[in-house]
């Protein structure tokens, strides 16, 4: 296996870990005003006046569902990603197909980038879609989520360079 198979490889799985760690936690959306809130694809939180945290599971809007549905595909993506990298190391022929699989979730988790934003409007936020309120933000969520489409992108150029035909 050559360097750049193992740096892409290496990449592929941190970006996997990072669109994981995204879903897994509920602060993709949060805000200081009537509490601490804190709101996920899945789980809403919310501390209120010093009281002990409530969480709850309430049906995403169809903007965040779908989001998680394309997350979801492209973290899959990226878990078969890894291990046709692995495989590749005694046939070397299948790292063109897990150049291609990536592109799928990087595809995937571009589509859920734009998605997202649309669901400002629910009434746990209050904004418009793509425009949220001032006094609410992304969070560590969203940063862990936009950095595993990073890696994601990164990982392609690599991959890009191993696919490439040798002269």
């Amino acid at each position: 296996m050559d360097k750049l198979t193992v740096v892409s490889g290496i990449l592929f799985f941190v970006a996997d870990v990072f669109a994981f760690a995204s879903l897994v936690h509920p602060e993709w959306i949060v805000s200081d005003v009537n509490g601490n809130m804190r709101l996920g694809l899945t789980q809403h939180c919310q501390v209120i006046y010093g009281r002990p945290e409530i969480c709850t599971f309430p049906r995403p809007s169809v903007e965040w569902l779908l989001t998680l549905i394309l997350i979801s595909l492209g973290i899959f993506c990226l878990t078969v990603t890894c291990v046709l990298q692995l495989i590749s190391q005694w046939k070397r022929d299948v790292i063109k197909y897990a150049r291609w699989i990536a592109f799928t979730a990087m595809t995937l988790f571009c589509l859920a980038a734009v998605i997202f934003p649309v669901g400002f409007a629910i009434e746990e936020i209050g904004g418009q879609p793509y425009k949220l309120p001032n006094q609410t933000q992304v969070g560590t969520s969203y940063v862990l989520f936009i950095l595993a489409i990073f890696f994601t992108v990164i990982s392609e150029l690599f991959a890009g360079k191993v696919c490439l035909p040798m002269f």
